[in-house]
């Protein structure tokens, strides 16, 4: 288990344990019924790791991510030879409307995006070192989070922090998405996917640059999507009380995790919390503590980042 130290705790903040009403009942299925769940002590990180911190650790450690590894073939049956580079999922924004059932429309695939890339081998990260770090799947949030002694949140620590310590609201900072028509996040704001208020550059923003939840945390809503280390179910459990190890609202395993909508692909996937700034009222909702998305292990992308936690 990791322990909090003077040199881990730097930028974290301290949060006292508690049973709290967790999910919601009125956006998307899978975040019903709402329940009471318990976590204890922990300690969290104020911002999401930003490019400069990971470049640190991988400056330190010599980590090599997963986008930028070539995938073998044999893992993915039926794979085109020619799709066996090193590369990411890249959000492009499309030309006009399009079918918002269709993500492929404005998601691809692109060789040479990794972290260092994050839109592509002719991108680079030097102006955006304050940014969250992006193109990172699951095994590069966890290696990075045992090297700063740390670890990653489970799905009840993220939405208790998220929450700010406000009970059962639909948003980190209320009930109202944009209070006096002020943006609280950095979410989607115009024409998804195609049209945006303000410059598209590179979509993410410098961490801290909307304001904090009830608790001091930063960019818990919108910005990137974060990792936690929960197995992704459709469906909830019961909660468990937690004698041996984090309590834990959703009690899936790894096998769970599996798309049944793709049965042929045996990839688990983790719960991911907090939308990104492609979240948009007209597609993808979830910029919201109570919001959760499956994502595979093996899938990062320009749009999920993280934080973590040192349990007290």
């Amino acid at each position: 288990m990791n322990a909090i130290t003077e040199a881990n705790r730097d930028g974290m903040v301290l949060l006292r344990g508690a049973e709290f009403w967790m999910g919601s009942e009125d956006f998307y299925p899978e975040e019903a019924p709402v329940r009471l769940a318990n976590v204890g002590d922990f300690w969290i990180d104020e911002r999401p790791v930003t490019n400069a911190q990971f470049a640190r650790f991988v400056a330190e450690t010599g980590h090599v991510t997963f986008a930028e590894k070539a995938p073998d073939p044999a893992q993915y049956p039926g794979m085109d030879p020619a799709m066996a580079k090193a590369g990411s999922a890249v959000f492009t924004p499309t030309r006009g409307p399009v079918d918002l059932g269709d993500p492929s429309q404005w998601w691809r695939f692109v060789f040479g995006a990794d972290w260092r890339h994050p839109r592509g081998p002719d991108s680079a990260i030097d102006r955006l070192m304050d940014h969250p770090v992006v193109q990172i799947g699951y095994e590069d949030a966890a290696a990075y989070a045992a090297w700063a002694g740390k670890a990653l949140p489970t799905e009840a620590e993220w939405e208790f922090a998220a929450r700010g310590g406000l009970e059962r609201a639909a948003y980190a900072w209320g009930e109202e998405l944009e209070p006096g028509g002020r943006a609280m996040a950095n979410t989607w704001r115009g024409d998804f996917p195609w049209r945006r208020k303000g410059p598209m550059g590179a979509l993410t923003s410098k961490v801290g640059a909307y304001p904090a939840n009830g608790y001091g945390l930063y960019d818990m809503i919108g910005n990137v999507w974060e990792w936690t280390t929960d197995w992704y179910a459709e469906t909830t459990a019961a909660t468990q009380d937690g004698c041996c190890g984090q309590p834990r609202a959703r009690l899936a395993d790894e096998a769970e995790s599996y798309d049944p909508a793709s049965p042929a692909v045996r990839i688990p996937r983790k719960v991911i919390k907090g939308g990104s700034h492609l979240c948009a009222p007209s597609y993808c909702r979830r910029y919201r503590p109570a919001a959760r998305h499956p994502q595979a292990i093996d899938s990062p992308t320009s749009h999920i980042g993280f934080r973590c936690v040192v349990r007290a």
